[in-house]
């Protein structure tokens, strides 16, 4: 019987991380042949997921380049597919999120007439700038794809009011299977002043903060709000690996620099950030990946934005929206470090993105859609 050919299309550290555990799914299962194409948006960042999960891309488009725009990627990404699915001939294309790689990757499919799969469907803030360009490459590949694969009811419950075309499918968040790969108790880090730290007598803060659209003033009023939130408590250190952007060092250095407990470091793989996150007592950031990963690890989680398109950790009570404003993020995080039930409650709570079965639930629904299987998976719900 020919195998079903399933290409997964990523080319950034996120979608590495939580692709990884689906390629390897997918190879696993006899009905498939899993392919992976790399566009490389992000090279030395995305390269070392690959590593860590121990994946090789069948073809790599190598697209990435110094100062490149958004109009860059996403036509250099394009044209690369042109020849790679000519060649590969998938029967089905998987992308991933809301980067410029999974519109671009999307487009190219739905230009050579191969349905495509959207990992991660129906993420929204109905603001198409914000986040910026994330909003609009997600809901556009909604559009396109025929297979939508949700991490939650919200999530699908979006598609549905949007009148998408194909099937949706709740499948929980691959991140949390990606996690089982990743988090051990003997874990030694890479970074020398990570071996360091107190974890037991002191109380790490992971903070991550890089945004476009916290640039400038936003970004200035969060740190400036971490700065005061470290000086008045002697026993907190703060991890803050910081994004490569120039804006986000320089904003870095002004705030931050030279602060005894605050810890300005390269940033990461994949392995470093969840065993630290695993480790600390909670998590500020901007990032949407920390929002589903830190609550899988009891950790509770400031979002440093003005709105989520994560609204369901809200609601479960593990993620609370600190905003931007310098007043309100010291304090949230001043009410974790001294309240000991808020800190609970948030500690405690139900993770809504996902039990670790993600990835199996997508590929049976993969399986169901080529008719290898006739009942149509079971959709994950929050317990």
């Amino acid at each position: 019987m020919k195998k079903i050919k399933v290409m997964s299309v990523f080319g950034t550290r996120p979608e590495a991380i939580k692709m990884a555990p689906l390629v390897k799914e997918l190879a696993s299962r006899p009905h498939f042949e899993s392919l992976c194409c790399l566009t490389g948006q992000h090279r030395e960042m995305l390269d070392s997921v690959m590593d860590i999960f121990r994946l090789k891309g069948d073809y790599d488009l190598n697209i990435m380049q110094k100062q490149q725009t958004l109009s860059s990627i996403t036509t250099r990404a394009i044209l690369g597919m042109e020849t790679v699915l000519q060649e590969a001939q998938p029967d089905l294309i998987l992308v991933h999120g809301d980067t410029s790689t999974t519109f671009a990757g999307a487009l190219a499919a739905f230009y050579h007439k191969i349905p495509v799969g959207h990992v991660e469907a129906g993420l929204r803030t109905y603001d198409k700038y914000s986040p910026f360009p994330e909003e609009m490459n997600r809901t556009l590949v909604g559009d396109i794809a025929e297979l939508h694969f949700s991490p939650t009811a919200a999530n699908a419950e979006n598609l549905t009011k949007e009148a998408i075309r194909g099937e949706v499918f709740i499948t929980g968040n691959t991140v949390i299977d990606a996690m089982k790969t990743t988090v051990r108790e003997n874990y030694r880090f890479s970074t020398p002043i990570l071996n360091e730290l107190d974890f037991e007598n002191r109380r790490v803060i992971v903070l991550t903060c890089h945004r476009r659209e916290n640039y400038g003033k936003p970004m200035h009023d969060i740190l400036s709000a971490v700065r005061k939130l470290v000086l008045a408590h002697p026993e907190v250190e703060v991890v803050y690996p910081v994004h490569l952007s120039p804006a986000v060092r320089q904003c870095a250095q002004e705030e931050l620099g030279g602060i005894r407990r605050v810890h300005l470091i390269d940033p990461v793989d994949v392995e470093e950030m969840h065993n630290l996150m695993a480790r600390c007592y909670f998590v500020m950031t901007d990032s949407g990946g920390l929002q589903e990963e830190a609550p899988a690890m009891g950790k509770p989680v400031l979002v440093l934005r003005k709105e989520t398109e994560r609204p369901e950790a809200v609601a479960a009570g593990t993620v609370k929206l600190a905003g931007v404003e310098h007043e309100d993020v010291l304090r949230l995080a001043t009410e974790l470090l001294e309240n000991p039930e808020v800190y609970g409650q948030m500690a405690h709570a139900v993770n809504p993105y996902g039990d670790g079965e993600a990835c199996g639930r997508i590929a049976d629904a993969i399986e169901w859609y080529f008719r290898l299987r006739e009942e149509k998976p079971v959709d994950f719900s929050a317990k």
